[in-house]
């Protein structure tokens, strides 16, 4: 284990807290295009500007802020001392709703080149709902850092 000094640790976590903040916008917003996107015909000028956004949003932002808060949160996880992962089930939980945080990227990332590909993957109605699912993921992952339920 590395033991960091306290303020090295709390660095650590800012910029993992930022990370997460900048992917979870992303996972927030991306559906939310996906929602518009769906409703305008392809071929169609705004179809081409959903397609620029949705993809300099998945690429530029959402790629590299999943990469930075995964890798940020194992290394506090795993290799600094501030937890003991293996006497910590709430950190268990919320390794596992991250989880689902990367597996609705996943499919996001998937629909995205099926718009690009000028198939509509699914209808209005999914996206709005799949639009709800990184909320109620955050709302776990957020209880169980601060509450620490188990």
């Amino acid at each position: 284990m590395i033991s960091l000094m306290n303020d090295a640790y709390l660095y650590l976590k800012s910029f993992h807290l930022i990370a997460a903040f900048a992917w979870m916008a992303g996972l927030f917003y991306l559906p939310r295009l996906y929602v518009y996107h769906s409703q305008i015909g392809v071929g169609t000028p705004q179809s081409e500007t959903f397609k620029v956004m949705e993809r300099r949003l998945l690429k530029a932002i959402m790629n590299p802020a999943m990469i930075v808060t995964v890798g940020l949160g194992l290394w506090i996880a795993f290799v600094t001392d501030y937890i003991d992962w293996r006497h910590a089930p709430w950190l268990h939980a919320k390794i596992a709703l991250v989880i689902g945080l990367l597996v609705i990227h996943g499919f996001l990332a998937k629909w995205r080149k099926d718009f690009e590909a000028d198939r509509i993957p699914h209808s209005t109605r999914f996206f709005r709902i799949i639009n709800e699912i990184p909320t109620l993921l955050l709302v776990g992952i957020v209880l169980l850092v601060i509450v620490k339920p188990f």
